[in-house]
């Protein structure tokens, strides 16, 4: 594994217990994940899952007529692949690369061995996937319910949370089809918060300059999510020396947030 790079940049990796962790590490593959990659269509079955670090993979709904809608994004606070350990066995939706970056990926036999093992990971994962389900059934509220310029905000601000830089490489047709928008409708939401101040928009960039504006401007349907995640997965999460246990730390002034920076 290249030394830049380390499992623990991955925040369901890092909550892992000491032991169960010792064991997942050696079938770890780092994998480059290149912008646009489609990993798994619509129907189709992972030979692996994958835990992100500095990549964001975005799921996305495909209509009969080819139309797309974003229904989540994983980046370094989850894994790609819950469906494999929910029963379904394949991919209910498009999984792409919306952010080039890395990840780690497990063969999905290995993971299933270990998820009816029953220990930490399984009761791990299974909280991943409650606060990944909160995120799909919110962002089909944001969407019926609230305008352009708060869903774009919305969706900005847990990409920022993804990743350490304020500088967004998202050209206008993936930010439209991510939120099932017409590229006009982006055109108009970005043009009014760069007006605001809160981003900088050119071709294929987006620079936020005023997050706390981000913040004031989305809809509640940020916060419903991010708070989820931190209920549910804490952030600072120690590892215990006894295989089998999870405990978060709930110590005063800890950083408990999930999507908070490795």
């Amino acid at each position: 594994m290249a030394a830049a790079h380390n499992p623990n940049h991955n925040h369901l990796l890092a909550a892992l217990p000491v032991a169960e962790f010792e064991h997942l590490s050696p079938h770890l593959e780092l994998v480059h994940l290149p912008l646009g990659e489609v990993i798994c269509e619509s129907g189709g079955k992972l030979q692996y899952v994958y835990f992100p670090t500095t990549s964001i993979v975005s799921l996305h709904c495909v209509m009969e007529n080819g139309a797309v809608a974003g229904i989540a994004e994983v980046g370094n606070e989850g894994m790609l692949g819950i469906a494999l350990f929910m029963g379904g066995n394949t991919m209910p939706s498009r999984a792409f690369v919306m952010t080039e970056g890395y990840a780690y990926r497990l063969r999905a036999q290995f993971l299933l061995e270990e998820f009816d093992f029953a220990g930490a990971m399984q009761h791990l994962l299974l909280r991943y996937s409650q606060a990944l389900i909160t995120q799909t059934s919110q962002t089909a509220a944001c969407n019926r319910h609230h305008s352009v310029e708060q869903q774009l905000c919305r969706w900005l601000l847990l990409i920022l949370d993804r990743q350490s830089s304020n500088e967004l490489i998202l050209t206008q047709e993936l930010v439209a089809n991510t939120l099932g928008v017409r590229r006009e409708g982006i055109t108009e939401a970005a043009g009014k918060l760069q007006q605001a101040g809160y981003i900088r928009y050119r071709r294929g960039h987006i620079t936020v300059l005023d997050r706390t504006g981000l913040e004031d401007h989305a809809c509640e349907c940020y916060d419903v999510v991010k708070r989820e995640f931190d209920r549910l997965l804490g952030r600072n999460v120690e590892r215990c020396a006894v295989a089998g246990t999870w405990s978060p730390d709930r110590s005063p002034g800890t950083n408990t947030s999930i999507f908070a920076s490795p």
